[in-house]
């Protein structure tokens, strides 16, 4: 670490800019609580000024028209009162924090008996070598469910694979960086993340009051980020194979003395096999188990009556299958647990059901920041939406839009690449969306984009600069990991390694989110890219 901090002091240009830039910035925590300082100035200057907007949807019960939606001072006796007495009801339904204790209750499980570890280890040591490089990537993308396991565990683990092979261990680094990070949200299924965004969407959907009825669906984005793991896979390898190894030259040192001192320590190979037996096993019955909730007799799952009174061309299976979608976080964290569960006693991991209550309380801890954070995030989006400059701003954002004309998947591209900005100096996913969405998921549901669409734009841009930016909380790791086989290796050569996977995500995301919005291709079940309001009163957008 200390050689880390040498070389970050010596950045210049651009790199040193953000560096030094985002270091002068407070934690996201106390960004909120300033943030809702400034918002309380506002709201009191808006409401003086007499700003607002005509609500899209609803009507005003005395005139017949549209309502005006007015700005409201937060200093108004009425909101202080709000604060003070609603403080744990805006603290305790903020929709993430739930989604997120969840999901990791199970997937604390799953970390610590050694399960992620031993599955990631076990995928990349069986790959040939020939496919050593997209089997790693791959194993890293979707060792994005495993959290943190997919730095620590995949990313050494990598370097190591790679120097066995004979190839540059660097490589092996970048490419397992570029797949747990620059494709953090690309994944063959629904996880913690689907659920942490998606509980922030929901927050900000119902803050604006334009769609009571929408719910979060962790799975919304569930076909967009499988197409997401099927275009990064690529570009991937071909960035480490042809631009990359190339650069780096060939590898002649070897390992080099504790090169793998902080590897993962692993079970012993066969009882490691045989927890993941068990742990296949677990995870079949947990299929079978919703597989049979779905078709079963009385079908929980389902809500047959859905489509009741509701003309046939406006109902679909995906109306029914709702209650499948929104029991998918539960889902996952009965997936992890026992998962986790069934490969520590098969590998000696989990002695009893002690150790499998301490790995899950472990876990709690491990979240005690991110309370913190949800804390201030919570009540930035409740006294957001008390003001009402979140509606007007969208209202407002969205007519200023039309009226330049642009196609509504540009505006998205635009998005793409201005997250893809801002994650260079807030690296927080939750942190960033927590602020912008207030703003950016009604305004898209008034241009006509879904809020799983405003989601699924967002996360592209959220995760093709983590790996550029010194800001990233792994960075230094990463570095740490490379200056074991490369000792000068300085936090400008590793900016500059990651460069073009960076830049290659990127574009490759922008055409993907464009492109797919061109052609209207649903983002995940019961999860469509254009979105309609209500139809209540829905008046043109007022300028």
């Amino acid at each position: 670490m200390a050689e880390a901090s040498t070389a970050s002091n010596r950045q210049t240009g651009i790199l040193g800019w953000v560096e030094r830039t985002g270091n002068k910035l407070p934690d996201p925590v106390f960004i909120f609580f300033y943030l809702i300082i400034a918002l309380v100035v506002i709201s009191v200057i808006a409401a003086v000024s007499g700003v607002s907007a005509q609500h899209p949807t609803a009507l005003d019960e005395n005139t017949g028209g549209a309502l005006v939606i007015e700005a409201v001072s937060l200093l108004s006796p009425d909101n202080i009162q709000r604060l003070w007495v609603e403080m744990p009801k805006t603290f305790t339904h903020f929709h993430p924090l739930g989604y997120v204790l969840v999901v990791m209750l199970g997937a604390g499980v799953a970390e610590r008996s050694g399960f992620f570890a031993a599955g990631m280890s076990k995928a990349v040591k069986s790959a040939p070598k020939a496919l050593l490089t997209p089997v790693v990537a791959l194993v890293a993308m979707i060792g994005n469910h495993a959290a943190d396991a997919g730095y620590v565990v995949l990313i050494p683990l990598a370097g190591i694979l790679f120097a066995a092979a004979g190839r540059h261990p660097l490589a092996g680094i970048a490419a397992a960086f570029a797949g747990v990070s620059g494709g953090f949200s690309a994944n063959v299924s629904p996880g913690q993340l689907d659920a942490l965004l998606f509980g922030i969407t929901e927050e900000a959907v119902g803050a604006s009051a334009l769609d009571p009825t929408w719910t979060a669906n962790i799975a919304g984005n569930w076909y967009f980020i499988v197409a997401m793991t099927v275009l990064y896979l690529p570009i991937i390898w071909y960035v480490t194979d042809k631009v990359i190894e190339p650069r780096l030259g060939a590898w002649t040192k070897g390992a080099v003395a504790g090169a793998d001192e902080d590897a993962p320590v692993e079970v012993d190979e066969e009882k490691a096999s045989k927890g993941l037996r068990a742990a296949g096993l677990a995870a079949l019955f947990v299929v079978g188990l919703w597989v049979l909730m779905v078709f079963a007799p009385g079908t929980p799952l389902v809500d047959e009556a859905a489509c009741e009174g509701i003309p046939a061309a406006d109902c679909s299976i995906h109306t029914e299958l709702r209650p499948l979608y929104q029991s998918l976080v539960a889902g996952f964290f009965l997936l992890f647990l026992l998962t986790g569960w069934a490969y520590g006693r098969a590998a000696g991991t989990i002695k009893d059901h002690r150790d499998l209550v301490n790995m899950m309380a472990e876990s709690m801890k491990d979240m005690g920041y991110y309370l913190v954070l949800a804390f201030a995030a919570a009540h930035f989006v409740a006294m957001f939406g008390w003001s009402n400059l979140g509606l007007i701003t969208a209202v407002h954002g969205a007519a200023g839009i039309e009226s330049t004309g642009l196609p509504l998947p540009l505006v998205l591209g635009l998005m793409v690449i201005f997250a893809g900005l801002l994650n260079l100096f807030v690296g927080s996913a939750s942190a960033k969306w927590a602020l912008l969405a207030p703003i950016l998921v009604p305004m898209l549901m008034l241009l006509g984009i879904s809020p799983e669409g405003a989601t699924a734009a967002y996360r592209v841009g959220d995760s093709a600069t983590n790996i550029i930016t010194p800001l990233m909380v792994y960075f230094p790791l990463i570095l740490v990991f490379a200056q074991r086989w490369v000792k000068d290796f300085g936090l400008g050569s590793l900016t500059a390694m990651m460069l073009p996977y960076s830049v290659w995500l990127l574009i490759s995301g922008v055409v993907l989110i464009v492109g797919w919005f061109y052609l209207g291709i649903p983002l995940g079940p019961d999860a469509p890219v254009g979105y309609t309001l209500p139809s209540a009163a829905a008046p043109a957008i007022m300028q």
